[in-house]
């Protein structure tokens, strides 16, 4: 017997047409298949994240849309830091659940699949890696990002990146429900 699908809500969605830090709140926000969130600056089916195009601009875009955990916003006010849903860049901020910490999300293996309510779909690629912008949102709000576990491995807590699989529209209060793909697992890295 399987074990039950892990789900949560949506508690908000955000989008920039512009390469900043911060993503505006919106009511809701369309996904297009194999681009992303139409609107935003890292829609496109090859690599728009500034850095990673300057390398190769023909690589795929494998951070289409950016999700966090409700719960890293709380884990930063406990270290002192007041970052509020959109702030650290994320086009989806999931409300908290059973099993969806943000431990639990960036702990999720490598197509790992979100299937929302209105019909689309995201595919996990990996980790998004915190970079020296969001020190200059929050003095020291990089170190609270950043940690090492047991093994003394680098712990990036800044969220998962995904690639859109079927697009629709996604606003807040949609369920979303989490499905792992065929084991072996494999865990994610930073793209």
């Amino acid at each position: 017997m399987s074990s039950p699908a892990l789900q949560t809500t949506v508690l908000a969605v955000h989008r920039d047409g512009e390469h900043r830090f911060s993503k505006e709140p919106v009511p809701s926000i369309v996904l297009e298949a194999g681009l992303g969130v139409v609107g935003d600056a890292h829609y496109g089916r090859t690599v728009q994240h500034r850095s990673r195009a300057k390398v190769d601009p023909e690589q795929p875009n494998l951070r289409q849309v950016h999700l966090i955990s409700a719960s890293l916003l709380d884990h930063l006010l406990e270290r002192g830091f007041v970052v509020a849903a959109g702030e650290l860049g994320e086009n989806v901020t999931l409300q908290s659940a059973p099993g969806l910490q943000w431990e639990d999300l960036i702990a999720l293996p490598v197509g790992t699949q979100l299937r929302f309510a209105r019909g689309p779909v995201l595919e996990l690629t990996g980790l998004r890696n915190p970079c020296s912008q969001i020190d200059r949102f929050q003095r020291g709000l990089m170190a609270a990002t950043l940690d090492r576990d047991a093994a003394g491995n680098l712990v990036r807590k800044t969220g998962v990146m995904a690639v859109v699989l079927e697009g629709g529209a996604i606003e807040g209060g949609d369920t979303v429900e989490l499905r792992l793909p065929a084991a072996p697992h494999r865990a994610m890295e930073c793209v």
